[in-house]
């Protein structure tokens, strides 16, 4: 049984709602719904009564609360002692990227860490790289922000810069760029609970020209699956540009110059404000010192 499961179960438990829980896990509702439904399948058992509003815990479940929280609270003083006894040794940093900065932007914050320490570089959603970041499995992560994305927890547990910006562009096979301007258009999507699927509902599509009807080809929560299916010319996919540099100079994929189809990302380079590890804090301030804030 993981940590991570057994404070998930328990936050229920304890704010009596998956709203309330999420909250205090400093997660959205909706990740943490992701969490626990993947704890279940980890387990291989159902834990909550979905039947009753809000959610509770099965009673089997219930009796066991004393041996989880037991449980929670020994695998806690473990964690802990082992990162004291680390801790003068440490020279490991743990990164969580989203997924296409891990493809992208962290091959250059890796070679500046990478010098005189091992560099561990862990891939996920934006909400998995925070939450991670949060419960300690990683000392920093790197993330995409806009003011059309999801809410973000609360920013005063966090340090946090902008390393720089990159435009989101609308891109598509060559031959499907003629359908740019039509109707219905033929787009890519991304689920709407992901960060990008937010960017690109509130950001784009809400400033397509009145009356453009769209043609929902595909859905992925990859950047790179999306960059592949624009390629095989399923649909128009909006991608951070470091993503489809390659085929955008190799010709493989256009830029749609549309007004309205591109928008700006701000990177962001987040740690918890306190406790930070001294060797994740010399990792910070070398990555601040060749990455200027923006």
């Amino acid at each position: 049984m993981r940590l991570d499961w057994l404070e998930d179960i328990l936050a229920v438990l304890d704010t009596g709602s998956f709203a309330r829980a999420a909250e205090a896990r400093n997660l959205t509702q909706s990740a943490f719904t992701r969490r626990i439904r993947s704890i279940e399948d980890g387990i291989g058992t159902p834990l909550f009564d979905r039947s009753r509003k809000p959610v509770q815990l099965l009673a089997a479940v219930r009796t066991r609360e004393d041996e989880m929280r037991r449980m929670a609270a020994d695998l806690r003083a473990l964690r802990d002692g082992l990162r004291r006894s680390a801790a003068g040794a440490g020279r490991t940093v743990a990164l969580a990227c989203q997924h296409a900065i891990t493809t992208t932007v962290s091959p250059r914050l890796v070679q500046i860490l990478a010098r005189d320490r091992a560099v561990r570089v862990r891939s996920g959603n934006r909400d998995d790289c925070l939450g991670q970041l949060i419960t300690g499995e990683v000392d920093i992560a790197v993330i995409y922000d806009s003011t059309h994305g999801p809410p973000r927890p609360d920013s005063r547990a966090f340090e946090e810069v902008s390393i720089g910006t990159e435009p989101l562009v609308a891109v598509c096979a060559p031959a499907l760029a003629p359908l740019s301007g039509t109707s219905p258009l033929p787009v890519i999507t991304y689920p709407g609970d992901v960060f990008l699927g937010r960017v690109v509902e509130r950001a784009v599509f809400s400033r397509l020209p009145p009356g453009t009807e769209l043609d929902r080809k595909a859905e992925t929560a990859l950047t790179l699956a999306a960059c592949q299916y624009a390629l095989d010319g399923i649909g128009i996919a909006w991608l951070p540009l470091s993503v489809v540099h390659d085929p955008l100079s190799q010709g493989r994929l256009v830029r749609l110059p549309q007004d309205g189809l591109d928008h700006m990302l701000d990177l962001r380079m987040i740690r918890l404000a306190e406790p930070i590890r001294p060797a994740a804090l010399e990792c910070w301030e070398a990555l601040l010192a060749a990455l200027p804030p923006q």
